[in-house]
């Protein structure tokens, strides 16, 4: 495979081999790909408040009062 890297992003690989950051391109592309490889197997955890407006807008699909949308009451109750 042949990946072609703009001026700029060759640049930034080159410094970090010449720091000493990485040893060659292959130990970068490890690292980048290890990154994105934990960030999909691990999504960031949702907080309880997210959580818990997730779990109320499912409750809240189709339900009913008196044969009326819950959804149409709330909008209903706005006005």
């Amino acid at each position: 495979m042949t990946i072609t890297l703009r001026p700029e992003q060759e640049r930034v690989v080159r410094h970090a081999i010449a720091t000493g950051m990485y040893n060659s391109v292959d130990e970068l592309l490890d690292s980048v790909l290890e990154s994105i490889r934990k960030r999909e197997a691990f999504p960031p955890a949702l907080t309880r408040s997210q959580v818990a407006g997730q779990r109320i807008r499912e409750l809240r699909k189709g339900a009913m009062l008196g044969g009326i949308a819950i959804k149409e009451l709330i909008e209903e109750g706005r006005e």
